[in-house]
């Protein structure tokens, strides 16, 4: 076992150790065996069981799959026995867990290409921000800050970097896709100096469709064309072009000043949605993340978001994280895949 799977064990054991003695749980009435490894013990736990002996992995398994649709923590409790606390518990212990190390196993199989943004949130009625982090359908890295200051975002998105370097110490991916917001740039650039920044072209937008009126829904119409065009672009020198033909069109046909807004800022831009033409693999938008996003909204809001402390918090968006990359699929989505039973 400790050549097949070395992440379950301390880096030391390849130095030898010593077996210590067994312990008899009465919860479970399983046995667990005890190691020494330099002096340190650690206990061997059999994957029957979940973390902290709070029960067998096979009785409650199913209603973690629920959670990942919200169900009630007193529904669970109806429906498998047990109470709403003691299903709130065994969900929240799960965000101790690193998401990266949990999901990713190999160290190459970080991801080069990543996306990123701030989903709004409230904690006890004040606003906060879970910094989120996906790369392929997976959610890699969530936490909350109360600012969306650079400092603040920067600390939160550190946490996603720390547990990658506890695989990789070397690890920097290649790009990440962002939404544009200053704050969450240079917090990606101070983590990561040599990741390159892609905006978001489907943020923009969203942006001109927000200016968009009754008035203007023929000329909004026309823009969309235009834009969507340029995305369509198969080269660098291409999507240039067409951006600066764009550029014109608006500016020739008068458009509202707060949709002509959004065109120059992009114009001024330019090179960082560029930068996508260099790696094929990356992510243009963030759709990955918007989908997850919509998932986790609902997390949210069924409960009226975060009434307990931070550090509960952190714990049920972590969990939650975590129930999500390793749930079941739908049949649909593992035809999708080609097979695969769940996002990790």
């Amino acid at each position: 076992m400790i050549e097949e799977s070395p992440e379950l064990f301390p880096k030391e054991i390849n130095q030898g150790y010593l077996m210590k003695d067994r312990r008899y749980s009465n919860k479970l009435k399983v046995y667990q065996r005890r190691i020494l490894v330099n002096s340190t013990t650690y206990t061997i736990k059999p994957s029957c069981c979940m973390p902290y002996m709070t029960g067998l992995t096979e009785e409650v398994e199913k209603a973690l799959y629920f959670r990942q649709f919200n169900v009630p923590y007193e529904a669970l409790a109806y429906a498998f026995g047990h109470d709403a606390m003691y299903w709130y518990r065994l969900e929240t212990q799960l965000g101790r867990y690193p998401l990266v190390g949990s999901t990713i196993k190999e160290p190459e199989q970080l991801p080069e290409h990543l996306v990123a943004d701030e989903k709004h949130t409230k904690l006890q009625g004040q606003k906060a921000y879970i910094a989120t982090t996906c790369a392929q359908e997976c959610v890699l890295g969530v936490s909350i800050s109360k600012k969306a200051d650079e400092k603040s975002l920067t600390e939160a998105y550190r946490v996603f970097k720390d547990e990658a370097e506890q695989l990789n110490p070397d690890y920097s991916p290649k790009t990440v896709n962002v939404d544009g917001w200053k704050a969450t740039l240079n917090a990606w650039v101070k983590l990561f100096p040599q990741v390159f920044i892609i905006y978001c072209f489907l943020h923009v937008f969203l942006g001109l469709k927000q200016k968009s009126t009754k008035h203007t829904k023929a000329i909004f119409t026309t823009l969309s064309d235009k834009w969507w065009n340029c995305y369509q672009a198969c080269h660098k020198s291409t999507f240039a072009q067409r951006a600066r033909r764009l550029y014109e069109w608006a500016v020739k046909n008068n458009i509202p000043p707060a949709m002509l807004d959004k065109i120059i800022k992009f114009k001024q831009n330019i090179t960082n949605y560029q930068v996508a033409y260099q790696y094929p693999n990356a992510y243009r938008t963030s759709n990955l993340l918007d989908r997850l996003m919509v998932r986790m909204d609902h997390r949210l809001f069924d409960p009226q978001y975060f009434h307990g402390t931070l550090q509960q918090a952190q714990l049920g968006i972590r969990a939650w994280a975590l129930i999500h990359n390793f749930a079941p699929s739908t049949a649909v989505t593992i035809r999708k895949h080609n097979g695969w039973l769940s996002s990790c």
